[in-house]
């Protein structure tokens, strides 16, 4: 079968929605992200917090890393042939390697089979970019095969990074995050590839949703195993319910307003595209939070109350802070609505205080936070709910 090259798609393409294959991609990382999770949990009941909260930002930065790489590239290439789709299945098969090695990384500072995963990933990746750079001419060639060399010279430093003393390690990791981060940058620059506004924007949107779903998943794990386990109904049901109401109101929070008529060149996308690590990352760790705050109410983690609340808080804060930051803040009118998302991430910080029922008073922080914003949205007319 020979292999045609790729053209590009149209940015003003009409109806572009994500495909089938797109959304099977996405939920190959729930396996990842749940190992991560797993792991960040395990960490902050044991109380060390530093340690946890590190090797969470580097597993999960390859993590959301692997899924930008596919997730732009198809915005702008995605011909959904038969050599696309079998590239992409091995990029998924990659992932599942990836997540399979979470747990050594997060322990040991062991990334062989992280790396590995990464390995399947990338070269998967790189024949993609090459067969685009077969279809294209000029400047967007020249940005595809700057986008294949930036991913083998990475790679071959991720390879680089497993003989490197363990001390070393983690320095090296931050400089081998710096590099993939200026890939795009530099492949970009002089001509942009024609990721699509909408495609892009509900990508990131189902990714949310994913994070949030994670963390749904593993809060209603964690309370039925403390109910199978311990008589602790009077605390562990608010709790569940604070859970589930700060989840409803970052789902709420971070779809109310049109994202896509933000981004209309790189200038504003890459920002908003990186950016995004942090929203991913603390969406997902307010689930991790939630299972340290049950392990501590049932007495399995070995740390403070104000401890254990701050586990949940501090995502969720981050989180409230950074959708106001990347999202909502270009879309507001006035300073009372500018206002709403950061003193709402203060309120919640300020919750870590309140005793054994911190994820309640937190939850309902962010339920008075939509409703201030939907409050404020009919009085100024405007698109923004929070």
């Amino acid at each position: 079968m020979a292999i045609s090259p790729m053209t590009a798609r149209s940015r003003d393409e009409d109806h572009r929605a994500a495909t089938p294959l797109e959304l099977f991609f996405d939920l190959c990382f729930v396996v990842a992200i749940a190992q991560a999770g797993a792991r960040l949990v395990h960490a902050l009941a044991e109380g060390h917090p530093g340690t946890g909260v590190i090797g969470y930002f580097f597993v999960f930065f390859g993590v959301w890393w692997a899924w930008m790489n596919f997730t732009w590239f198809a915005s702008a290439y995605d011909c959904d042939d038969v050599p696309y789709r079998i590239a992409t299945l091995v990029q998924i098969s990659g992932v599942l390697v990836y997540a399979a090695g979470v747990s050594q990384a997060f322990d040991e500072n062991d990334w062989t089979v992280a790396v590995i995963g990464y390995i399947i990933m990338r070269v998967a990746l790189t024949a993609q970019w090459l067969r685009a750079a077969a279809g294209e001419r000029g400047a967007a060639r020249a940005s595809a095969l700057k986008y294949a060399a930036g991913l083998v010279v990475c790679q071959a430093g991720w390879v680089g990074l497993l003989f490197a003393p363990n001390d070393a390690k983690r320095w090296l990791f931050l400089v081998l995050v710096a590099a993939e981060l200026l890939v795009p940058v530099i492949a970009e620059r002089g001509h942009e590839t024609p990721w699509h506004p909408h495609h892009i924007v509900e990508r990131y949107g189902l990714f949310t949703i994913i994070v949030l779903g994670e963390t749904i998943a593993a809060s209603t794990v964690a309370v039925k195993s403390a109910l199978d386990e311990h008589e602790a109904l009077d605390v562990l049901l608010p709790m569940a319910g604070g859970g589930l109401l700060i989840v409803f109101a970052a789902w709420w929070i971070y779809f109310a307003v049109p994202m896509h008529e933000h981004l209309t060149s790189n200038r504003e996308a890459i920002p908003w595209g990186y950016g995004h690590l942090l929203i991913f990352a603390s969406g997902a760790a307010i689930g991790a939070g939630i299972e340290v705050a049950v392990e501590h109410t049932v007495g399995k983690a070995h740390i403070s109350q104000t401890a254990a609340n701050a586990a949940v808080t501090v995502p969720t804060a981050v989180f409230l802070f950074m959708v106001w930051l990347l999202h909502s803040r270009h879309f507001k009118r006035g300073l009372a609505q500018q206002l709403v998302l950061p003193v709402s991430a203060v309120a919640v910080l300020a919750c870590t205080w309140t005793g054994a029922y911190a994820v309640l008073w937190a939850g309902l922080v962010a339920t008075a936070t939509v409703a201030a914003g939907l409050t404020l949205s009919e009085k100024k007319d405007s698109p923004a709910d929070v």
